[in-house]
């Protein structure tokens, strides 16, 4: 949970004399895992530079001292925003008052849009801090209006899908398409016979793997329907065994609680994500940045995801694009299935999966729009593009 507002900033921080300080602020699981890269690759360029600001255990990793850990703060929807109204309101308030203190040369903002643009950018745009904002949010998705308020608070965008160079050039916003950063990232240390043998895997069976988000909400609404899905897929396919890679920011306790009242057995895996994905013939994935990981590991997905009906309800007024899943948006097809809402339930769960399974067609076509959607993300680098960037802003 995070600190409350009287707590003193870090003392290594405030310390820094000369250096130049930067804020960063990283809302999420991926935000975090991008922001770390990020920050790497800048002190490797100046290991003069001074971090602070939000966000989770790999930025803190990477050398910045945090006001927040959102490692328990991470929501999604807008009756799960309210829920943590309070936790919220004081982060925006520490937030702010770091700017005082601090007095940061520039501010990096990652992805977290309604937090980013709506507290942190216009308190950094009225002190004058420089902006930078790494990872757009998804402006082509829903409420593309909101690139007008981007250029008006942000003085530099690296965008990492290269089609938001487009989006943002019709508004006269011009953008650095830095590629992106998970083509850095995903890259497993062993191959999948090793990886099996390392996690006790038989090589023998089907391996499934279970991937159901970073957020504590999301997982406490996706992980029962993806384990009851487990339970009739362990009923129908023959020697099947499955796998959940734990996500980053996410306690065991919380997910060791949900599979302990099912009966199929789980092997959890923690701080090897790309080697337990790459274990899978098939993976049940939460929408998000996972679907994309999965994808550049080449294992073929079906995609869920499920959230509150107002938030729900809210979401379809807006959002404008026919696809949810990344895979398939940047693919500009459906490459992979959907189970969203109602559909995301137990029985079409299974349904899906047996027909993947035993479609030797049909998983093999999955397999090479999967390597298609690796091709069109370009080259890896990104995050030291975007190092240089922000460093330049300085």
């Amino acid at each position: 949970m995070p600190g409350k507002e009287k707590n003193p900033i870090p003392q290594q921080v405030s310390a820094a004399g000369k250096n130049k300080t930067i804020m960063i602020v990283a809302g999420e699981a991926s935000g975090d895992m991008h922001g770390a890269r990020l920050v790497r690759e800048m002190l490797k360029i100046d290991p003069s530079l001074n971090f602070y600001g939000i966000g989770g255990n790999r930025m803190q990793d990477a050398g910045v001292k945090l006001l927040v850990n959102v490692a328990e703060t991470a929501v999604v929807g807008l009756t799960e925003v309210i829920s943590k109204f309070g936790t919220l309101f004081r982060i925006i308030r520490q937030a702010k008052k770091s700017l005082d203190e601090m007095k940061p040369e520039l501010v990096i903002l990652i992805d977290y849009p309604d937090f980013n643009l709506y507290f942190v950018a216009p308190a950094a745009k009225k002190r004058n801090i420089k902006i930078f904002y790494y990872i757009s949010p998804q402006v082509w998705a829903w409420r593309k209006s909101r690139i007008n308020k981007i250029k008006r608070l942000v003085d530099k965008m690296a965008v990492i899908l290269p089609f938001e160079v487009d989006t943002y050039a019709v508004k006269g916003f011009v953008v650095d398409y830095v590629g992106h950063p998970l083509l850095d990232l995903v890259k497993p240390a062993y191959s999948k016979q090793e990886s099996k043998k390392i996690f006790n895997l038989d090589e023998s069976k089907t391996t499934i793997g279970l991937l159901p988000g970073s957020r504590v909400t999301e997982v406490k609404k996706l992980l029962p329907e993806i384990l009851r899905a487990a339970e009739i897929l362990a009923r129908r396919i023959p020697n099947v065994q499955f796998v959940l890679p734990l996500a980053d920011m996410l306690d065991e306790k919380i997910v060791a609680e949900i599979t302990s009242r099912f009966s199929v057995k789980v092997r959890v895996i923690a701080g090897h994500t790309y080697e337990a994905i790459s274990c899978a013939d098939l993976a049940i994935v939460a929408s998000g940045t996972a679907t994309l990981e999965t994808a550049l590991l080449g294992v073929p997905m079906i995609i869920i995801y499920k959230i509150s009906p107002l938030s729900y309800f809210v979401g379809k007024l807006f959002i404008r694009i026919k696809n949810i899943g990344l895979v398939n948006i940047i693919a500009g097809k459906t490459v992979v299935p959907e189970l969203i809402q109602g559909k995301a339930n137990a029985q079409s769960i299974a349904s899906e999966a047996i027909d993947i399974l035993t479609s030797v067609e049909r998983k093999k076509e999955m397999i090479n729009e999967l390597a298609a959607i690796r091709a069109k993300l370009g080259k890896p680098g990104a995050a030291i593009r975007a190092a240089q960037l922000a460093l330049d802003m300085l």
